[in-house]
């Protein structure tokens, strides 16, 4: 199953972002069964906006664009499919 590297732009601050993320799998355990999170990067940007960068598995873009819609209180800047994962061990000396 495909796996999608997620950048989100939240419209809360950070004391409103667990209730968004525990809404997130809430929708997805109950809506979307098919959807895995495996995890997420919250940052914030110079103005303090939140953004998340979310690795999901799911069958398709479609499926999170769905999931997304659902959720609220953010938009998706980007969505990309990943190619593949590599680590530092990857690559001896």
């Amino acid at each position: 199953m495909p796996k999608y590297l997620i950048e989100r732009i939240y419209d809360v601050g950070a004391d409103e972002l667990p209730g968004v993320a525990t809404r997130s799998k809430r929708i997805a355990t109950e809506q979307f069964p098919e959807i895995v999170w495996e995890h997420s990067h919250v940052v914030a940007d110079q103005d303090g906006t939140l953004k998340s960068f979310c690795v999901y598995v799911a069958p398709s873009e479609e499926v999170v664009r769905r999931h997304a819609e659902l959720l609220g209180n953010h938009v998706i800047s980007h969505l990309y499919e990943v190619a593949g994962d590599v680590t530092p061990a990857d690559f001896p000396l």
